[in-house]
């Protein structure tokens, strides 16, 4: 005769053990800063700032550099040209890196490898070691910056990601504009070491932050023991090549070198291989098929512009204040600050607008608002006084904080948790070689238009001219009147002559420039209403 004992009365008689009580939810390695956002966003934003602050904060240190370690200033422009290089070559393969080693190591690994190399910056006791450690600085640095991006993008949820990317966007783009401003008072106060000193604390920080409030979440792992040998030679090769090109171009006369022009062809012919190879490749280093999404295409596209116009503006305003209205460095950094700190006043408000508004229509007003800025500034003259640079400066940033925080929403808004790391790697990439290109070209259109300028305003400038002789007269009685003799206000009165024509001819180039990039942003902003509106925009 069988006996049937319920479960209830096993339990009762100590024959089965009680279910277990239900578990709690998982670690916070779920998703990546999750549970607490705002501290993970905090960690990866000291990181990232300091990070992309040393892109510019050098530039204004090179002559001290150059006096400092026995070298020329154009040998220590390598000491910039070493980082960005570095910087390019990591970028693209950081999210085949988080998945080799671990998002959460790879950053830590990172940013002590950035603070240890910027201590032996500090402390180079030659050009030749500065460069390698700049290297190895700026390899190091690149890991950061699609990283940050992908943590803060995954540690919110979607309908607040606009939030996210405004804290983030201060990194990206207020760091660099108050570099140059930073850098020149460290280096006139203390000494150019010290640029490299202040990412010690921030570095330490930033790691006690990541190692308690970062977590790498369960999608991130590697998929494959394959490693993609050729595309990481390929692309080693080519970015390099390109980026030491467009940072040397200029300098060496671009075609007229051979130097120069080889690293074009080297350019040229690894990076179209690169591209056939990854698409054809079982485990690519990196994945190119995620430009297969249009709106995150046309979001690298908008990205690369605003690098081109941020980093090209940059250019051109410290050196129209310092060379044609006789700023000194210091004051010219302080004189570009006013962009910094309306693009820092905006980021927040627009991330809290992108809640219920359309980030289309944020972003289309941001890119007018920035073309109109540099229209403004094409209009620029001789006889600018301090209040003109700064207010178009101040509309301008605010114009760069509603382009940048909606543009990142939009254009990641498509893009899967486990191809984050991926799509921010190339979107970083594209916006440094964006900045890079801009660099390049302006400064080129500088000098090239600058000639042209002056043989066109020097063929009017004659002996038998009314005006010119008129000129000339004024000139030799003005130098007659402070103690010249005759013959030397003559002679000084013609060298003052063609002072004028070189100053006019260089204020029309700079008009030049500023209207490219202006009528840049025109052309492509009717692009924005082909994207795809953000999902948490279109449940609103």
């Amino acid at each position: 005769m069988s006996v049937v004992v319920t479960r209830e009365e096993a339990e009762r008689l100590g024959l089965l053990a009680p279910p277990a009580p239900p578990r709690p939810p998982g670690p916070p390695a779920a998703v990546s800063g999750a549970q607490h956002p705002w501290l993970a966003g905090l960690a990866v934003l000291a990181g990232v700032f300091m990070v992309v602050l040393d892109s510019t904060v050098v530039n204004v240190s090179l002559p001290h550099i150059a006096g400092n370690l026995s070298a020329t200033v154009e040998e220590s422009t390598w000491a910039l040209t070493s980082y960005l290089t570095a910087n390019a070559v990591i970028l693209p393969i950081t999210g085949w890196l988080a998945g080799l080693f671990g998002r959460k190591r790879l950053i830590l690994v990172a940013v002590s490898g950035f603070t240890l190399m910027s201590l032996a910056c500090g402390m180079a006791p030659s050009l030749g070691f500065l460069i390698v450690c700049r290297i190895l600085q700026g390899a190091s640095g690149g890991v950061m910056q699609p990283l940050s991006q992908a943590v803060m993008l995954e540690a919110f949820p979607r309908e607040q990601r606009g939030k996210a990317m405004a804290v983030w966007g201060v990194g990206i783009v207020v760091a660099p504009i108050l570099g140059p401003t930073l850098g020149g008072w460290i280096t006139d106060t203390y000494s150019w070491r010290w640029i490299f000193y202040l990412n010690l604390p921030v570095g330490i920080a930033a790691f006690m932050l990541i190692r308690r409030y970062i977590f790498d979440p369960p999608y991130i792992r590697r998929s494959s023991n394959a490693i993609d040998a050729c595309g990481l030679a390929l692309l080693a090769i080519g970015l390099a090549a390109l980026q030491i090109a467009l940072d040397k171009g200029q300098e060496e006369d671009w075609f007229a070198s051979h130097w120069i022009v080889a690293l074009i062809v080297i350019a040229a012919v690894a990076l179209p291989i690169f591209t056939w190879h990854e698409m054809r490749a079982r485990d690519p280093v990196v994945d190119l098929r995620v430009f297969r999404e249009p709106t995150y295409a046309m979001g690298v596209v908008f990205i690369t512009l605003q690098g081109f116009v941020l980093y090209g503006s940059l250019v051109l305003l410290p050196i129209f204040l310092q060379t044609l209205m006789g700023y000194p460095a210091l004051q010219a950094g302080i004189a570009l600050s006013p962009r910094g700190v309306g693009s820092l006043l905006m980021m927040p408000i627009v991330g809290v607008m992108m809640v219920k508004s359309d980030a289309r229509k944020l972003l289309a007003l941001g890119l007018g608002t920035v073309s109109f800025t540099l229209f403004w500034f094409a209009h620029l003259n001789l006889n600018v006084g301090y209040w003109e640079i700064f207010w178009p400066q101040i509309i301008q940033g605010v114009g760069m904080g509603m382009m940048f925080v909606p543009l990142t929403t939009i254009t990641m808004d498509p893009i899967t948790r486990e191809r984050m790391g991926n799509a921010t790697s190339l979107f970083n990439l594209m916006r440094n070689l964006g900045s890079s290109v801009g660099i390049a070209v302006t400064q080129t259109m500088l000098a090239r238009h600058r000639q042209i300028y002056a043989n066109v305003l020097g063929a009017h400038v004659s002996a038998y001219d009314p005006q010119t002789q008129a000129t000339l007269r004024s000139l030799r009685s003005a130098f007659i009147a402070h103690g010249s003799d005759v013959v030397t206000a003559t002679e000084r009165s013609h060298a003052a002559l063609f002072g004028m024509v070189q100053r006019h001819a260089a204020m029309l180039s700079f008009v030049d420039a500023f209207r490219l990039l202006a009528v840049l942003i025109l052309v492509v902003a009717p692009l924005v209403f082909f994207m795809r509106r953000p999902a948490t925009a279109r449940h609103a």
